[in-house]
C-alpha cells in the first residue's frame, strides 16, 4: 500500500530514553576513571609525578646500563713475538733526532753520539739509556736520547721488566707507544710517565683523536684522573690514572724495580705493574695470562671508545725530555717537587744532578695473539 494514499497522517516519533535515572543526576554523572577532567587535585598531582618518573627513568636507564657496561676480556692465547734484550737491545730501535716536538731543553742525539757519550749501552743482563751528566755548560739543551721500536703495533702484550727509572729535578722520562708521524690519530699510549723527583707515583695515560671517554665502569687499583681522552681537550691531559708511590722512581728502584705489563687489544687497553719479587710464573715462564693476575693498575675499556679505530702503528719510544711543556710548568718543577732556580738554568749548570737520570731494562717481550 502506498503511504500517500493513507486519509491521516502518520507522526513518526524519536525513541524516549526509558532509564529510571532522574534528569538531575544524569546531567551530574562522573566521567570516566581515565578523564583526567574529573580528577581530583591530588590525583592530577600523583599522575604528574608518575609520568615524570617514567620519562625520566626512560631517559636514565639506558645511559646507566650503558656506563655499567664492560668488556669481555676472555683470555687470549699469547705467543712470543719479538724480544728486546741483550747486547743487541738498541739496534732494533731507531735514534729520534728532530728538535723536541715539547719543547724541552733538550737535544737528542743519533746513535753514535749516544755511544761516543755512553748514552745508551747494553750487555748481556741490562740496557741503559741516560741524560748526559757531565757537560758543565749546556747552554743549548743538555744532550739526551729518543729511541722508537723498527717494529710497529696494532695490539699485543708488551712485557717491560725494568730495573731502574730515572728522576731527579727537571726530568721527564716516559715510556710510550705511539705513531710519531701519525699523532694523534693512531694514538698514544703512556705506560710509565712523570716528572721532576716523580715521587708522586707512575702516570698511565692515553691520548687520544674526538670519540674515546672513560666516563664507564672501570675496573682498576690507581686513581682515575680526567676522563675525555681526545688530545684536543684539556692540554692534552689525556684519560690518566695514578699509581701509588711505590710506582715509580727512586721507592721503586729501593725496591729492586719490576715488571710493567700492557694488553693493548680491541675489548680495551690494561695495565699491571708487579715489583720485584711479585711478578706471576706465567710472566717468568713466557707463556702470561693477564686473566690471572687480577685487578689492572689501569683499566681503558671499549665502552666508549673503539680502540681498534683509536690505536694503530704504533712504536715503542723510550725517552728522557727534560723540562718542556710539562716538566718546566711551575705547577711541577716549583710548587710540587720545589726544584731549585729556573728549569732550564738548572738543566745547563747542574750536570751532577742528572746521574740518577737513567733507564735501565732488563728486557721487553712482545706478544701476539693468535
Amino acid at each position: 500500500m502506498d503511504i500517500r494514499q493513507l486519509p491521516y497522517t502518520l507522526e513518526i516519533k524519536s525513541p524516549v530514553a526509558t532509564s529510571s535515572q532522574p534528569e538531575g543526576d544524569r546531567a551530574t554523572e562522573a566521567p570516566p576513571w581515565y578523564n583526567p577532567r574529573g580528577w581530583s587535585l591530588r590525583k592530577k598531582l600523583i599522575a604528574s609525578t608518575t609520568t615524570i618518573v617514567i620519562i625520566l627513568a626512560a631517559i636514565l636507564i639506558p645511559v646507566e646500563i650503558i656506563q655499567n657496561r664492560y668488556p669481555n676480556y676472555i683470555p687470549l692465547n699469547y705467543t712470543l713475538a719479538d724480544t728486546y734484550s741483550g747486547p743487541t737491545f738498541f739496534d732494533q730501535f731507531t735514534y729520534f733526532t728532530d728538535d723536541d716536538p715539547t719543547k724541552g731543553f733538550v737535544v737528542y742525539v743519533d746513535k753514535s753520539t749516544a755511544r761516543g757519550l755512553n748514552l745508551t749501552y747494553a750487555s748481556e743482563s741490562s740496557a741503559v739509556l741516560r741524560v748526559d751528566a757531565s757537560t758543565p755548560n749546556a747552554r743549548s739543551g743538555r744532550n739526551s736520547v729518543r729511541v722508537e721500536s723498527r717494529n710497529t703495533y696494532d695490539s699485543g702484550l708488551f712485557i717491560f721488566d725494568i730495573i731502574h727509572t730515572p728522576f731527579g729535578c727537571a726530568t721527564w722520562p716516559a715510556l710510550w707507544l705511539t705513531d710519531g708521524y701519525n699523532w694523534p690519530m693512531n694514538g698514544e699510549i703512556d705506560v710509565l710517565e712523570t716528572t721532576n723527583v716523580g715521587s708522586h707515583g707512575n702516570e698511565v695515560s692515553i691520548h687520544t683523536t674526538k670519540g674515546c671517554s672513560m666516563d664507564v665502569k672501570r675496573k682498576q687499583t690507581g686513581q682515575p684522573i680526567f676522563k675525555n681522552c681526545d688530545s684536543a681537550t684539556g692540554g692534552n691531559s689525556g684519560c690518566g690514572v695514578i699509581g701509588d708511590e711505590n710506582s715509580y722512581g727512586e721507592a721503586m728502584n729501593n725496591r729492586g724495580g719490576g715488571v710493567y705489563a700492557l694488553e693493548l687489544r680491541d675489548a680495551g687497553i690494561r695495565a699491571w705493574f708487579f715489583p720485584s719479587g711479585t711478578v706471576p710464573a706465567d710472566i717468568t715462564a713466557e707463556n702470561p695470562d693477564p686473566s690471572r693476575w687480577g685487578v689492572a693498575l689501569a683499566d681503558f675499556p671499549s665502552t666508549k671508545c673503539d680502540i681498534a679505530s683509536h690505536f694503530k702503528n704504533l712504536s715503542i719510544i723510550v725517552n728522557i725530555d727534560l723540562c718542556g711543556e710539562l716538566a718546566g710548568q711551575k705547577q711541577y718543577y716549583d710548587t710540587l717537587y720545589h726544584c731549585p732556580a729556573t728549569c732550564s738554568g738548572f738543566v745547563a749548570s747542574n750536570p751532577d744532578s742528572f746521574v740518577d737520570a737513567y733507564w735501565e731494562f732488563k728486557s721487553f717481550k712482545v706478544y701476539r695473539a693468535y
